[in-house]
């Protein structure tokens, strides 16, 4: 879908709802940004795995 969703043109005559449903995606990912994770979170993240991974 990430694929379709790249193809996607903002500065596009046709709307983005109809860009969407003509490469089948739903209009909501298309406005959705990913959002950024900062340095303690993916450490958070890092020592959650490495707990359940010892386990």
């Amino acid at each position: 879908m990430s694929e379709r969703k790249e193809k996607i043109d903002r500065q596009h005559g046709l709307s983005i709802s109809r860009q969407c449903k003509a490469l089948d995606i739903c209009r909501s990912s298309a406005y959705r940004f990913p959002g950024l994770v900062n340095d303690a979170d993916l450490e958070m993240m890092r020592k959650i795995d490495a707990f359940y991974v010892m386990r």
